[in-house]
């Protein structure tokens, strides 16, 4: 079975050697500081009004309850590959208010640093406000459906938030009460998020505990907590060293006939973590001989043709999963560690921009080399 999405390309090891005659991610603030790289220093755009908003959304419902969620995939086999309808419509009632939550943040702020509307902002960090003062999403009352709801809500507040912390327009600079508590919310989930996945066997690994290290390194960078950063770089290596000779990771070939699916959506939190941590001065790129690249190749491969994956997972692979653009969102931080091959530069401006909640909005944008600290 045959897609041809993308040729079969390579990548280079070397990294891109300036960003406006410097480093491609060059170290910002104290040494101690942690930063996200330099597309996150964006200035506020001017395209609208900035005058107060009059329109701001109803704030989702807190979510202070037990995190014992349906999983979609109830019922299902080993591989959980098969989705229960029924059980699926049940978790998406349950976490209506958590998706609303972070859908619409992630909506709000992108509006505001495209234009400056006050308003936006304002609704922004009250719905942020209350939902910390609620003390949403910290209960230990949790399933793996439950915990995985926590961790990759924390990772889609915290990246949007980010912009606004590390603005160049420092438009933070208005709400300190405001930055504080809710700064303080995201510490506390980010810890309870290390505690629900430190210390998993091996078996256990998969992408859930990748996108795990993905929030925590972006509530790391937005807290400023070195433990909690080299929490998500550990957790890295641990996905390195997962990956075989070959590209694979043998906890996704599980997936059977969502496995190449489930390679890219790993990808994606690897490569955020690889990106952030360049920037503060840990390069992961060599980690288990240049176990990420391999991962890339590997899936790109995939993508252009699925055969190798068919026999790999003994099952034909399920492509619908693929055809959203904003699944191959990690195009933009691997292409900004790697100097990646042409046709794989015309494949990603081809779906550009990337837009991932989950990744805190406008991916592109942050990851643009020509509007960083503009």
């Amino acid at each position: 079975m045959k897609t041809p999405i993308v040729a079969r390309v390579g990548l280079t090891i070397a990294v891109v050697s300036a960003l406006f005659g410097g480093p491609l991610f060059p170290r910002t603030g104290n040494a101690a500081d942690l930063v996200p790289p330099p597309g996150y220093f964006s200035a506020v755009g001017e395209k609208g009004s900035k005058k107060d908003s009059d329109s701001c959304p109803a704030t989702p419902t807190p979510y202070t309850g037990s995190l014992q969620f349906t999983s979609k995939y109830e019922g299902s086999d080993s591989s959980r590959s098969t989705l229960n309808a029924d059980a699926e419509k049940k978790f998406r009632t349950q976490i209506k208010d958590i998706t609303e939550m972070e859908r619409g943040t992630s909506k709000l702020i992108t509006q505001y640093m495209r234009s400056g509307n006050k308003g936006d902002l304002d609704c922004a960090m009250n719905w942020l406000e209350a939902w910390a003062q609620a003390g949403a999403l910290e209960s230990t009352d949790f399933n793996h459906t439950g915990k995985s709801m926590r961790k990759w809500a924390l990772g889609s507040l915290s990246s949007s938030y980010m912009r606004l912390k590390f603005s160049s327009s420092r438009p933070l600079s208005a709400y300190p009460e405001q930055a504080k508590t809710i700064e303080s919310w995201f510490s506390t989930l980010g810890s309870q998020v290390v505690r629900d996945w430190s210390d998993l066997p091996l078996k256990q690994i998969n992408n859930h505990s990748y996108w795990a290290a993905w929030s925590v390194m972006s509530t790391a960078v937005v807290t400023n907590r070195r433990d909690l950063f080299d929490w998500s770089v550990q957790e890295f290596k641990v996905a390195a060293n997962q990956v075989d000779n070959d590209g694979y990771l043998p906890n996704e070939l599980k997936r059977r006939q969502r496995a190449l699916s489930y390679h890219n959506y790993a990808l994606t939190p690897l490569a955020m973590i690889a990106a952030f941590s360049q920037v503060n001065g840990v390069d992961l790129r060599r980690e288990n001989n240049g176990a990420l690249q391999r991962l890339a190749n590997r899936v790109m491969e995939g993508v252009d043709d699925q055969q190798a994956f068919d026999e790999k997972a003994g099952d034909n692979q399920d492509m619908d999963d693929l055809k959203e653009n904003s699944k191959f969102a990690w195009l933009e931080p691997y292409c900004a560690l790697y100097s990646c091959a042409p046709k794989t530069q015309d494949w990603k401006k081809k779906m550009e921009p990337f837009n991932s909640f989950r990744l805190g909005g406008e991916v592109t944008k942050v990851f643009n080399r020509q509007g960083a600290g503009s």
